[in-house]
């Protein structure tokens, strides 16, 4: 068994270039003052929506779907501009979906549907981080 410095020696003599220490990275913290809902980028959609759930028995893949009734960008979208996904920000980035849906009564719209999945596990934490985030400051409870 080698020790560590006969190894870097051994490494030397082969033409390595030895390890150097590095200083760590500053770490950049940007503060985010709530995690929210948007359509359209920069403006936070205030209708707090019905969300559903689903994940497969692997924990692998899941769903999330947001049932938005009635919400307010369909006064303000023609112009703020129009609707392009629906993005979920936080401090930690934001998670994106063009999966959007509007429905439709006797022509005038009424709800808006999003679905946004999750491919792995840590896209399924990484959305429980949000809406954590996103129920604490609206006041949303978790129901089986």
């Amino acid at each position: 068994m080698q020790c560590l410095s006969s190894r870097t020696s051994a490494a030397l003599r082969s033409g390595a270039r030895p390890m150097q220490a590095v200083a760590p990275r500053p770490v950049r913290q940007v503060a985010c003052d709530a995690a929210s809902l948007q359509f359209i980028k920069g403006v936070a959609e205030p209708t707090v929506p019905e969300v559903r759930l689903t994940r497969s028995r692997t924990g692998a893949n899941g769903t999330a779907i947001f049932v938005f009734e009635n919400p307010s960008i369909f006064q303000a979208s023609g112009e703020m501009g129009d609707i392009t996904g629906l993005f979920m920000v936080d401090d930690e980035g934001t998670l994106t979906t063009t999966d959007v849906k509007a429905k439709f009564i006797n022509g005038k719209p009424q709800a808006i549907e999003a679905k946004f999945n999750m491919r792995s596990q840590f896209e399924w934490d990484r959305f429980m981080r949000f809406m954590d985030r996103y129920a604490a400051e609206n006041e949303l409870g978790f129901e089986k």
